[in-house]
């Protein structure tokens, strides 16, 4: 970004002060605050590298938010503690802002109860603890220096690799960015699954019996109806030529490459929608279609000794015998929800275990997902929901599928999906749920049974 303002003709210390970073923060203590001291000394060398001058422009700005990942369906009040240590380790690493999850937040969007908790979890430390009144308070440490200095030369080496290939727009198209992050993300995922790494109150210490939590329960249909009733107000009020014309307008700019920031808020001022802005633009670019492509081997090279892992492969080949070919998943995600950790996870593992699976692209709407579906022939559709949309969303899918004379693909969901929402979801016709911290071999097993395979439990399990 600095590089292409500094071509524009921009003065580098007029705008590399404004320029902020978002963190995540997870559960390992000293490495996310170590990594934030690394993030510092990595921006403060780039900078007087790329020629800054002014010191504001070599110092990071950043805000971080606790992590999603971390956060745990079951036994969800240890969330609170989880959220509190990550607070911790992002002050103590440097934060200038930060955002604290609610504990609720891998069954549902946050109550006022819950987010109350978040948000009195950063006012304790801000204002209990002294921690804000201490700069680096972990400087000095030989572990925690230790692992900054790691943590440098390590992301340096791969800014090294980004620059000789051309900058981070070749490396994000080349694709290997996203998969070094899926292959961790499915080693981490294997070891949880196999107990090695610990998650309290879901491999680990579970608990008997939970009792449920108060959600918050959103009414889908109606939020759409007054989004749209707001919209047709909207349009019905503004002057309709001078959002025509600040729409060609837009237009015109994206073919002569001019400012199109300003042209897009004049656009705004004439009430021209996000929508109409968008497709605007796609008149002119077209529209840029993600194309997951899952890792392999990572997931299943953690079982590769596991005989609970054989077995389910034996499982896999049997099932491919009957129908002749690779049982087929296709694993969509539908709705304005771009989280998807989960989503390519579960198509890494169920590939490794021989699936033919089809990765969907994101924010497909449930009829371009059935129509993915009947072209490709598949036998299971998993629905991927993080965004409180599972209510209208996987039902409409499913009615579309079934309108096509396809009522015999079967339908599962998996995601941030409340207990109390599983009947109605069930009633529609979903035949399996997953919910957060599902152990995905366990999962297999249930989607090897719905194709017909039995998979009788093993004892213990």
């Amino acid at each position: 970004y600095v590089k292409y303002g500094v071509a524009s003709g921009l003065d580098i210390d007029k705008f590399a002060g404004r320029l902020s970073f978002f963190f995540a923060i997870g559960m390992n203590f000293f490495m996310e605050v170590a990594k934030l001291r690394a993030a510092r000394v990595l921006w403060h060398r780039a900078m007087t590298q790329l020629g800054a001058r002014d010191e504001r422009s070599k110092m990071l700005r950043t805000h971080c938010q606790t992590s999603g990942v971390s956060l745990t369906e079951q036994d969800p009040y240890n969330n609170v503690i989880r959220t509190t240590i990550e607070a911790m380790a992002a002050m103590l690493g440097g934060t200038q802002s930060l955002h604290t999850n609610a504990l609720d937040e891998a069954i549902a969007l946050p109550t006022d109860f819950s987010a109350r908790i978040a948000r009195n979890t950063q006012i304790v430390l801000q204002e209990e603890t002294g921690m804000t009144k201490v700069v680096d308070p972990l400087g000095g440490s030989y572990y925690v220096e230790s692992l900054t200095q790691s943590l440098v030369d390590g992301a340096w080496e791969l800014i090294e690799r980004i620059e000789a290939e051309g900058g981070m727009a070749k490396a994000v198209a080349a694709g290997w960015p996203k998969a070094m992050i899926e292959e961790a993300s499915a080693a981490r995922a294997a070891k949880v699954d196999r107990g090695e790494d610990v998650i309290v109150g879901v491999n680990k210490y579970r608990l008997a019996d939970e009792a449920p939590v108060e959600i918050l329960d959103i009414d889908n249909h109606a939020v759409r109806a007054g989004q749209v009733a707001r919209i047709a107000r909207v349009k019905a009020a503004r002057n309709e030529a001078a959002c025509r014309a600040a729409l060609d307008a837009l237009r015109d700019g994206a073919r002569a490459k001019d400012n199109l920031l300003a042209l897009a808020v004049e656009a705004a001022r004439a009430r021209a929608t996000l929508g109409e802005i968008s497709a605007a633009l796609e008149d002119v670019f077209g529209r840029y279609g993600t194309q997951p492509t899952p890792v392999s081997g990572i997931y299943g090279g953690a079982y590769a000794e596991d005989e609970r892992w054989a077995r389910l492969i034996r499982g896999v080949e049997a099932v491919e015998r009957r129908l002749g070919r690779k049982p087929r998943l296709f694993v969509a995600k539908m709705g304005q929800d771009g989280h998807d950790r989960g989503a390519n996870l579960v198509s890494s593992m169920f590939g490794d275990l021989g699936f033919d699976v089809v990765a969907g692209a994101l924010f497909q709407t449930p009829e371009e997902a059935a129509q993915l579906a009947l072209a490709r022939d598949v036998d299971v559709v998993g629905a991927s929901s993080l965004a409180a949309g599972h209510k209208t969303l996987i039902p409409e899918l499913i009615g579309h599928l079934r309108d096509a004379g396809r009522a015999d693909i079967k339908v599962i969901a998996g995601g941030v999906i409340p207990a109390q929402d599983y009947q109605a979801l069930y009633d529609a016709g979903v035949q399996a749920i997953f919910g957060p911290g599902t152990n995905l071999v366990k999962a297999a097993e249930d989607v090897l049974r719905l194709l017909g395979h039995n998979m009788p439990p093993e004892t213990g399990e």
